[in-house]
């Protein structure tokens, strides 16, 4: 799961800004608990999972009717706000408040719901030295975070009220912005009410043909920074600069795919390199190895309205010192401000294992 969307504050800089002013405005409110048990998915964490976590989950939901032609071809999504309080029933873990922006997607004739949230997360009890040692999964008191919801859910069962249930996955991971950050993931079932404030409206869903799509090759390039920590607790985060280009070929009306080249500056690698070089002298690690890194990537986009959701694979060319592997993969969202200007905010992970949260800008020319 620390290569989802593990992205601080994703959600307010790209999610909630794809309605017109002159829709019609419906909201829904919704309510669950849930109860479930942490992943055992790194057994780092083995001596955390003692109870059965549980907590709450309340949702604003505005729902859209087609005036925009992604509206209409994602099934009318709903776009919202969402909080979480979650008790992790464990003294070392304490308990964590989160705050996110999320899309409902719709199946099955709307009876089955379909959640993605991200966000924010405050940990009350993250690791300290001398007085919360145990605490290997969290870093850092605020966090990245991301959950899935499937639910059923049944509108109007009385007026305005409905209920739902369903299976819910939570995560909380700080991206290794600071270490020690082995995460937790929380699957768990949930049953709530869903509160219609708008019931009397008659819903009129409405199809809106989208515009002409341009499908000449594009160009891009982009430049990304932020900071992070290598696994050894207490080494000091550095700031990372990285230089991207890559050609674009648009596939038709959601999505294109790419091809390019990334030049990564890690200064944490550095102090790696130096650590490594006194500390493991079997690991045979010369301290005037260069840090930097060159990585050529394939990766594919999925456009929703002025977002749109990239993913990458990439292998590095040139490598000169080992750091969890030569490949290495990316995932995140893209917010497009006209035609040619984009920001973005990313994860670059290997496998499942986390590297850094990348908050970037670039031009398509």
């Amino acid at each position: 799961m620390k290569n989802r969307f593990l992205l601080a504050l994703l959600c307010q800089c790209f999610l909630l800004t794809a309605q017109q002013k002159e829709a019609p405005v419906s909201y829904t409110l919704g309510a669950d608990l849930f109860y479930g048990s942490i992943i055992l998915h790194n057994t780092d964490i083995s001596h955390l999972i003692t109870s059965h976590p549980s907590g709450l989950i309340l949702a604003l939901n505005r729902e859209t009717f087609g005036e925009e032609a992604w509206e209409s071809a994602f099934n009318y999504p709903d776009i919202g706000y969402s909080f979480i309080y979650q008790d992790m029933r464990n003294t070392v873990l304490g308990e964590n408040y989160g705050l996110y922006a999320h899309y409902n997607f719709y199946l099955l004739n709307r009876a089955l719901q379909f959640r993605v949230g991200q966000g924010i997360a405050y940990n009350t009890r993250p690791y300290d030295r001398e007085e919360n040692f145990r605490n290997n999964a969290y870093g850092t008191s605020f966090m990245s975070s991301t959950y899935l919801m499937l639910n059923y859910q049944k509108k109007g069962l009385l007026g305005p009220l409905g209920v739902k249930a369903g299976l819910s996955l939570v995560h909380y991971s700080n991206a290794n912005v600071k270490a020690p950050n082995t995460s937790t993931n929380t699957f768990a079932f949930n049953a709530g009410l869903v509160y219609d404030m708008d019931h009397e409206l008659v819903r009129e869903y409405q199809v809106t043909p989208p515009g002409e799509i341009d499908r000449s090759m594009a160009y891009n390039l982009g430049f990304s920074t932020g900071i992070n920590e290598s696994d050894v607790i207490g080494s000091g985060q550095f700031p990372f600069y990285i230089f991207t280009a890559s050609a674009e070929k648009r596939l038709g009306r959601f999505s294109a795919v790419h091809l390019g080249t990334d030049l990564f500056f890690s200064n944490f690698l550095k102090k790696l390199i130096r650590f490594q070089s006194v500390s493991f002298p079997e690991l045979s690690v010369d301290p005037d190895t260069d840090y930097k890194r060159v990585g050529i990537f394939a990766g594919h986009e999925l456009y929703i309205n002025r977002m749109s959701i990239i993913t990458q694979l990439g292998y590095y060319v040139y490598y000169p010192f080992d750091f969890e592997g030569r490949v290495y993969n990316r995932v995140g969202l893209k917010r497009y401000f006209g035609d040619r200007y984009y920001a973005t905010l990313s994860l670059k992970s290997h496998a499942a294992k986390a590297e850094a949260v990348e908050l970037g800008f670039g031009i398509k020319i």
